[in-house]
């Protein structure tokens, strides 16, 4: 099904308000367990820019006395626009900025000259013998065999010849109000609970097309195609494989753990496999928060939206056996699409927390690093660095090594200095008088060789409960650091901070998180000060977002704030091949009263800062996973929850069927993949 640009848009319905400063209290409640509406479970007094600034290095002082061994990327300020050199070309994907879409508009919006196409829909056929979507026909056997809920998370890795590859995609969570009618028969219940196992995970499907830049098609049953569910089994890699902390009666090796949860955002690594993130682990469990531990990942003990604790003791936290089994939930996951044969492994070198994704790159040593954020208020920036370097080869000898890559390392989390009279960040987002909010920063060891760098706690304690280790070594309280990317040519590195709307009551400012009650969020740009590996860092805001025609102070690298695109809420972001940041949105409609939208930053020249938007996502929805092909003038997206304050019986979004009459479309919102290509 093809959908023109200038396709009519869906009449407009009556929105819900938001839950504090993220969106509606539909997705507070399924994809966050509720996290926005009480304190932040960081309860920790860790130091605050305010007593600090005084003593802390200057990144100016840095800069120009300790940069002699830095890289050349970092002899440039981040702390003001960089120098106007001339704009690079936009060949691949030029277009005139699209309209802020209002929040109750149903429509998937590009720009003039450009075309939009799901790819693949929730209940599309992945596997061999599923069968055609029949929203009034779901059984657990079909969804194991079809296209996830709540797609986040996308990459399309393209093989030799450019014609054929491989997508994947992560499966976030379910939303059982819009996938079914309310029902109380406990039977049912259980059998929708399988449902919402299979639903979830993560799906590997073949694509093909006809030409370089020709839109994609999925190849049902392909060879590598692949659905890893709640049910599948991961292995355990890294130090705290085997811990009697990842011990349970189902699993007393602790070194088996079955499926993945909450998979957000991930990334791609050069050799070929894909990360993804668990992020809300917590929402899955009923368990008591009876331990720091269970506190500080914000566990409750209370009904959970899929109910699989009323019948799987494993999601029972009490249950006698299984008290381990949430510890065995929020790593990051790697899997081989090339081979649907192969176990995906949970990596627990790289720390458990509410991981967004993790994003790698490799170190001028020849180690790989890769940036991961904890997407909660008030958590933490980390950095892994491996203990191995990446095998060049093109053998499956170097393939081999470079899957235990990851196995192995150095795990690091940010603490930032700002360089402003603390007088001067007092909380309404006005630049101080230097003109920025900048800084330098340090990554502090809690791993070191293999071992504990956190006094008192075992590497096992670190790796397992991560965010205790982090509140023990002092590191920064962001506001919600979600996805993390480093460029692929400059090697800085950027960082969404969606927005706290407690900022200022759980913690204070402080010049890496200058705004009270930050309900916009912003981009810092970050440069390693001694190579991707080092220990130290500089850094400043590139974008404190918002509508520039509100009330809240707004900051786009100095460009002039009324030739923006209004944005709000940073989630995932990504890079063209010309340079360019992109970022897509999750929040909007809860504050600038928007559409969630995909949007290009200008990182270089004249327009440096300028936020220009790309295309606007339906009602309730959220713009996920950016995929940028500038060269080939193609955007791939990932549209999660559509509808989501919806229902069955009286849906408030119909994306992307809109009343198709092909086979499997159905009246009702699904999650979907979309590709955008130029007319």
């Amino acid at each position: 099904m093809t959908i023109s640009a200038d396709r009519e848009q869906r009449p407009s319905l009556p929105i819900v308000d938001h839950a504090r400063g993220k969106r509606s209290p539909v997705t507070c409640r399924l994809k966050c367990a509720d996290a926005c509406l009480g304190p932040e479970c960081n309860t920790s007094q860790n130091v605050s820019f305010r007593s600090v600034v005084q003593t802390a290095f200057s990144r100016r002082a840095l800069l120009g006395g300790a940069a002699a061994g830095a890289l050349a990327i970092a002899s440039t300020s981040v702390d003001r626009p960089a120098p106007a050199l001339a704009a690079p070309a936009t060949t691949g994907l030029p277009f005139d900025p699209i309209a802020p879409v209002d929040a109750s508009v149903d429509s998937f919006v590009v720009p003039a000259g450009y075309t939009w196409a799901p790819l693949i829909r929730w209940g599309d056929p992945v596997l061999a013998g599923a069968p055609v979507f029949d929203l009034a026909a779901q059984s657990p056997a079909a969804q194991a065999m079809q296209f996830g809920y709540n797609n986040d998370y996308l990459d399309i890795l393209v093989d030799e010849g450019g014609l054929t590859g491989v997508l994947v995609a992560n499966h976030e969570y379910v939303n059982p109000g819009i996938m079914f009618p309310p029902s109380s028969d406990a039977a049912e219940l259980r059998r929708r609970g399988e449902i919402y196992k299979a639903a979830q995970g993560m799906s590997v499907v073949e694509v093909v097309r006809d030409a370089p830049g020709a839109p994609w098609r999925t190849v049902p049953g392909g060879r590598r195609n692949r659905r890893i569910t709640v049910e599948t089994p991961f292995a355990l890699t890294g130090p705290a494989a085997g811990s009697a902390l990842l011990r349970t009666a189902a699993h007393p090796e602790g070194r088996t753990v079955l499926g993945t949860l909450g998979n957000c955002a991930g990334g791609t690594t050069p050799w070929g496999t894909v990360l993804s993130g668990e992020e809300n682990v917590n929402g899955y469990f009923s368990a008591p928060a009876d331990s720091p531990e269970r506190a500080r990942y914000g566990f409750a003990q209370r009904p959970t939206s899929t109910g699989w604790e009323t019948w799987d003791p494993r999601f029972d936290g009490t249950a006698a056996g299984f008290e381990n089994e949430a510890n065995r939930f929020g790593y990051i996951v790697e899997i081989d699409p090339s081979d649907p044969t192969s176990t995906p492994v949970k990596h627990t070198a790289m720390g458990r927390f509410k991981h967004e994704g993790a994003n790698v790159t490799i170190a001028e040593d020849g180690r790989v690093v890769a940036y991961m954020g904890d997407d909660e208020r008030g958590d933490y920036l980390y950095k892994f660095v491996s203990k191995h370097r990446v095998n060049r080869g093109r053998g499956p000898g170097a393939r081999r090594a470079n899957l235990r890559l990851l196995s192995e390392g150095d795990l690091f989390v940010a603490r930032f200095t700002g360089d402003s009279p603390a007088a001067e960040i007092d909380g309404s987002g006005r630049l101080p008088q230097d003109g920025a909010f900048d800084g330098s920063g340090e990554w502090i060891a809690l791993t070191r060789d293999g071992r504990s760098a956190v006094p008192g706690m075992t590497v096992e304690q670190v790796l397992v409960h991560t965010r205790l280790a982090a509140d023990l070594v002092g590191a920064t309280k962001m506001d919600r650091c979600e996805d993390v990317e480093p460029h692929p040519t400059t090697g800085r590195v950027y960082i969404a901070c969606t927005n706290n709307t407690r900022r200022g009551i759980d913690a204070p400012v402080d010049e890496a998180n200058p705004r009270l009650a930050n309900r916009d969020g912003h981009v810092i740009e970050l440069v390693e000060s001694h190579g991707q590996a080092g220990a130290r860092f500089v850094w400043s805001i590139l974008l404190l977002c918002g509508d520039p025609s509100g009330a809240a102070l707004t900051y786009f690298a100095g460009f002039p704030p009324a030739m923006v695109s209004p944005i709000s809420c940073p989630d995932n972001v990504a890079f063209d091949s010309e340079g360019n940041l992109w970022i897509s949105t999750d929040g909007a409609p809860s504050t600038i009263r928007k559409n969630d939208g995909l949007f290009k930053v200008p990182l270089e020249g004249p327009d440096r800062g300028r936020v220009q938007q790309f295309l606007s996502v339906p009602r309730d929805a959220e713009t996920c996973g950016p995929v940028i092909r500038a060269q080939e003038g193609m955007v791939l997206v990932a549209v999660q929850h559509p509808g989501e304050d919806g229902t069955v019986d009286a849906p408030t979004s119909l994306f992307p069927d809109y009343g198709s009459t092909e086979p499997g479309a159905v009246r009702a919102p699904r999650p979907s993949v979309v590709q955008v290509w130029r007319d």
